[in-house]
């Protein structure tokens, strides 16, 4: 063809490709248009250039210049550390939904390969058949854990997973009920989460009293009715409370056809109740805890359910078949996002995935084994009943102050909890205010040798 040429090119999605350009191409070879089809498209929008078709403030308009000095990669190097170098060096004992836990060095190396940093969205089942298996493995870690016989290949976090129980449960009630319950300590942003999801459905988000930091079972047993399409439970809660009355919960969920969806995290699960054996239909959380240093605000979340939602599981799944030799192969299915052929009829806006924090939290479960996983578990329980023991020691200071097993973290009652949170970011300690009387303090593996001090701290303090 006179004139025109086939090029290859590298797609984004990691093809090489081929597309047809005439000499007359400028610009991405993603959007190949000659200077006549673009005129001929502005033209049937009514518009004279591409410009008009975007509306953006002169403040912000980019004039060509971006304004940043040359610099010397040593000197960059030497700011940043400068900057880096005014964040406060404290101890943290923080909490309530991020949880510090040992990465061993080996995910950080292994994790960093360029195949598994550089990877988008496994899409392309032929080139990622490694990336493929270890996210396979790591839903069949969370199918063990809790039970469920189907689990997602990751979710952003927990209260996105939450989210998405929620439209699960609208979707998938045999009934008309459009009531969320929740404990009404639940995580403020995660409540937020979840009311942003039903917003501009009939669904709403109501709370649920609780006592002494559990459900209260016999308060909710009046709540309950045929309104009420999904009953969401923590173990363990916000405040490091145990969970002790699961099996009660589902029990008064599905009496009124609800769906129970329990909230916990990857470590928890190692120790605790199994959700399948008390009756939860979804189970969502936090697995970021393993394989992800404390990030406070990047997460993992994970979603597991019972097989009659296979069809309604959010993000994507990896499955096991065989390639045309018979070979073990492995491959994204049953994708149920809005960018995919389902379109309008997607069940999901979940629109990418953490694959490589799932990956290193794999990583880490598989480096611990079954036994280290809840030999960590129990720590974390060990850990909070001792340093709660000699909190409760010093005169003013009660710990815990729900008197129920804790995992992790626990609430301290004190004179004056925000004066006291201050004084102790003085001393070099980071801990919760949760009100004006009460601290939260979370323990683990990785703060276990400053518990000691911040014992003396406080003793001092109060």
């Amino acid at each position: 063809m006179p004139g025109r040429e086939i090029l290859p090119y590298w797609s984004v999605d990691g093809y090489r490709s081929t597309h047809t350009m005439t000499n007359h191409d400028t610009g991405s070879p993603f959007a190949p248009h000659t200077p006549d089809e673009t005129a001929a498209m502005l033209a049937a929008v009514g518009v004279d250039s591409e410009e008009e078709l975007f509306d953006i403030p002169d403040e912000v308009l980019f004039d060509g210049e971006f304004g940043i000095a040359q610099r010397s990669e040593q000197s960059v190097i030497d700011e940043t550390k400068a900057v880096l170098g005014e964040n406060s060096d404290l101890a943290e004992f923080l909490g309530r939904g991020h949880y510090d836990h040992y990465v061993p060095s080996w995910v950080d190396h292994v994790a960093d390969r360029s195949e598994f940093l550089t990877s988008y969205t496994q899409y392309q089942p032929e080139i990622a058949q490694g990336f493929l298996q270890a996210l396979f493995e790591y839903q069949s870690m969370l199918v063990e854990l809790t039970g469920l016989p189907v689990a997602n290949c990751s979710m952003y976090d927990a209260a996105t997973a939450l989210g998405e129980a929620a439209t699960l449960a609208s979707r998938a009630r045999a009934t008309t009920g459009e009531t969320v319950l929740v404990p009404e300590l639940l995580d403020a942003g995660r409540r937020e989460v979840v009311e942003n999801y039903v917003a501009g459905t009939d669904m709403r988000v109501e709370s649920y009293p609780m006592a002494d930091g559990n459900a209260d079972v016999t308060a909710l047993e009046r709540r309950m009715d045929d309104d009420v399409a999904l009953l969401y439970a923590e173990t363990p809660t916000v405040r490091g409370t145990i969970e002790e009355q699961l099996t009660e919960l589902g029990r008064l969920a599905h009496a009124t056809d609800a769906l129970f969806c329990l909230g916990t995290d990857v470590v928890a699960l190692a120790l605790l109740e199994e959700p399948a054996s008390v009756g939860a239909d979804v189970v969502v959380g936090g697995a970021g805890s393993l394989g992800l240093s404390t990030s406070y605000g990047m997460g993992l979340g994970l979603f597991a359910c019972r097989e009659r939602f296979l069809r309604q599981v959010p993000g994507r799944l990896v499955g096991a078949s065989e390639d045309t030799t018979d070979r073990r192969a492995y491959t994204l299915t049953l994708q149920t996002r809005e960018q995919h052929i389902r379109r309008e009829r997607a069940t999901s806006n979940i629109c990418t995935n953490q694959a490589w924090v799932a990956l290193r939290a794999a990583m880490c479960i598989a480096s611990l084994g079954p036994d280290g996983l809840v030999e960590l578990a129990n720590d974390c329980v060990k850990g909070a009943q001792e340093l709660a023991g000699k909190l409760d020691a010093i005169d003013g200071v009660s710990a815990p102050v729900h008197d129920r097993h804790h995992f992790r973290e626990f609430v301290v009652r004190v004179r004056a909890a925000p004066e006291m949170r201050t004084k102790l970011e003085e001393r070099g300690f980071a801990v919760h205010a949760v009100d004006d009387h009460l601290l939260q303090v979370c323990t683990t593996e990785t703060n276990a040798d400053e518990r000691d001090r911040l014992v003396a701290a406080m003793e001092e303090l109060a």
